[in-house]
């Protein structure tokens, strides 16, 4: 569809490089944006962030997220060997404030024992989906995010663009939306992780309360263009 490559293309001059996954300034506690940087994560502690933020964003902002991430820092949390050994009070105060805090300290603990498993390793998809808590975004979301694989990440903002827009019914599943985006676009990890980290940004402006896409400039953009 190149209506896709249109809608990024429009995103791209509209709102400029994103700069996702954000890390955390250890020193500040403050969330550090990269536009233009396409290099982290660095190093294995970076790339355990993004697979920790990647779950404590399930289902909640990615506000709340961060501060569970700040929360796991202060307390030297960031590492998977430090998860495992915290007990799960400890845990469970940190990450309160991300919502479903008792499921997620389990999903995290999982997450902590097949990170170190890998010995630096990236995982396939298949054996991310093996890991409890894992459902197909946040599979592509650490593939994407943590280990720079072309894997386009579908959230709830690209269900309700694409479906205002006419592009789909919006009962897809999840794997049928991907397909849409990785069969448009080029299979460059830099590309789709500026589209979902756009479609973000985009979706708070104009999909987030109850009339989705009320003044989208998307919808005037593309006219009667859809295929």
């Amino acid at each position: 569809m190149k209506v896709l490559r249109h809608i990024y293309r429009f995103l791209m001059e509209l709102y400029g490089p994103q700069g996702w996954w954000p890390l955390l300034d250890r020193d500040t506690m403050t969330l550090r944006y990269h536009p233009g940087d396409y290099t982290p994560p660095s190093d294995d502690g970076d790339v355990f962030e993004v697979i920790t933020g990647s779950i404590l964003t399930q289902n909640t902002s990615w506000d709340s997220a961060a501060s569970a991430l700040r929360n796991l820092a202060a307390m030297d949390a960031l590492k998977p060997h430090r998860i495992l050994s915290l007990d799960d009070a400890e845990l469970e105060a940190a990450i309160r404030c991300a919502g479903f805090y008792r499921q997620k300290v389990s999903y995290l603990r999982e997450m902590a024992g097949f990170f170190i498993s890998l010995e630096g390793s990236t995982p396939s998809r298949k054996e991310l989906l093996k890991v409890r808590g894992v459902g197909p975004e946040t599979a592509d979301s650490v593939l994407l995010y943590a280990y720079r694989k072309p894997e386009f990440v579908v959230d709830a903002y690209t269900r309700r663009i694409l479906t205002h827009l006419g592009l789909i019914a919006g009962d897809e599943s999840y794997h049928r939306i991907k397909e849409l985006f990785e069969r448009s676009l080029e299979p460059d990890f830099r590309v789709f992780q500026e589209y979902h980290a756009l479609i973000v940004r985009h979706g708070k402006s104009y999909y987030r309360g109850r009339v989705h896409g009320e003044g989208d400039p998307l919808t005037e953009k593309l006219g009667g263009s859809r295929d």
